[in-house]
């Protein structure tokens, strides 16, 4: 067995410029693997999402779910960097900072020589991660990033709603979700590249990450089916346009979601069923022809489906691809949610306890802390401060001046 350590990435300090969603995402997972995350917020109001609309920790007045779903563990310094001494702050955090990410327009930060090749002379070690919506360089680079407009340029939301219907968007932020774990990976691969025994590099780097490219990396098949073949990918809803079954299918008190892929799972799925003869009937014996019968074949499975619930088919499809469709409660209520630890209840110092999800990582040998709560703006500004070298009345001169919170 492994002798159990700290975090994987304890020791590493990461300075976040980070607002909304990707950069925060990133950041939060850099958090519990061990880093320290200092999260540095405009002292009038902080990360936009601290103002988000929907239901608040501690009631009206209280803390936005939205700001609390991507702010685990870190420490929240309100500094007003567009100042001389703000930046002098920045500077003197930097001198023991591992990495930087930001998620600024590109060119708002050379304004304040906040960007990488203003900082890269003096602190060479320093690895430096900027998101943007299409990147550091080119035409597009000036224009902001929305989620939701990036899946409908990158052509993710055409292959995505029902067959006979407009595209939609996924509900999900996934473009930032996916470019917040984009982020993690290309920080952790910078860091073995600069401190790898025998062949680090010694010094830091840029990384220019952009959420059209991730995107569009993100298109997978959907993409190479249109590269190779030249045809649109067709949309289909909660089917599928190449297997059968495969999409939503009634129960006798919701919906169920079932995947058979292959020949060996629609056999066993058929026996599940009650109904072994199905997989050797003609119409559905290969899948060229259960796709050419899918009405014809969903309306069968539905009419047994439906003769009881949606708790009972999961189990005895326990080993098929299938499962129940849940609302957002039956998800969160269900026991191996509990049972894998992914629910944890933070003691928030301002609002008091807040339930929220936790770290989906599982190391045998150095596990994720993820028992930090989310801060409150500035909560640890002065504390950060002194211990970098600032006295008691410097800290009060600098919150004077409004350089601070």
């Amino acid at each position: 067995m492994s002798q159990i350590g700290r975090p994987p990435l304890t020791g590493v300090r990461v300075i976040d410029f980070t607002r909304v969603i990707a950069g925060p995402f990133c950041t939060q997972i850099l958090s519990d693997m061990g880093a320290e995350v200092i999260k540095i917020e405009n002292p009038d109001g902080g990360d936009d999402t601290r103002k988000g609309a929907g239901p608040r920790a501690g009631g009206p007045t209280g803390e936005s779910h939205f700001f609390m779903t991507y702010n685990r563990g870190k420490k929240s310094v309100t500094v007003d960097f567009t100042k001389p001494d703000g930046q002098k702050i920045v500077h003197k955090l930097l001198e023991t900072a591992d990495v930087v990410i930001q998620n600024f327009r590109p060119g708002v930060l050379n304004r304040y020589g906040l960007n990488y090749d203003a900082l890269y002379e003096k602190f060479p070690k320093l690895i430096y991660l900027s998101i943007s919506a299409y990147g550091q360089t080119g035409p597009l680079s000036d224009r902001p990033g929305y989620d939701p407009v990036l899946q409908g340029e990158s052509g993710m939301m055409s292959v995505n709603g029902e067959a006979n219907g407009e595209g939609l968007r996924h509900a999900i932020a996934i473009v930032d979700t996916m470019t917040g774990i984009h982020a993690v990976a290309a920080i952790n691969a910078a860091l073995y590249a600069r401190d790898a025994t025998g062949h680090g590099t010694g010094k830091g780097q840029h990384i220019d990450l952009a959420l059209y490219d991730t995107a569009l990396a993100c298109l997978g098949n959907m993409g190479s089916y249109y590269l190779v073949g030249g045809d649109q990918p067709k949309r289909a809803g909660n089917s599928h346009f190449a297997s059968a079954p495969n999409g939503s299918f009634e129960t006798a008190n919701g919906k169920i979601y079932m995947a058979v892929a292959n020949q060996k799972l629609f056999v066993d799925t058929c026996k599940a069923m009650g109904h072994p003869e199905w997989a050797t009937d003609p119409r559905f014996a290969t899948i060229a022809e259960r796709v050419a019968n899918k009405p014809l074949l969903n309306r069968m499975m539905e009419e047994v489906l439906k003769t009881d619930t949606k708790e009972n088919w999961a189990q005895k499809f326990r080993h098929l691809p299938a499962g129940p469709i849940r609302t957002m409660k039956e998800a969160l209520d269900e026991p191996e949610v509990k049972r894998r630890g992914m629910l944890k209840t933070y003691k928030h110092n301002r609002v008091g306890e807040v339930p929220l999800i936790g770290s989906n990582y599982r190391f045998s040998g150095t596990p994720v802390d993820d028992t930090r709560p989310p801060p409150s703006l500035g909560e640890h500004t002065e504390a950060v401060l002194k211990e970098i070298g600032f006295g008691d009345a410097e800290v009060e001169a600098l919150r004077e001046k409004k350089v601070i919170g």
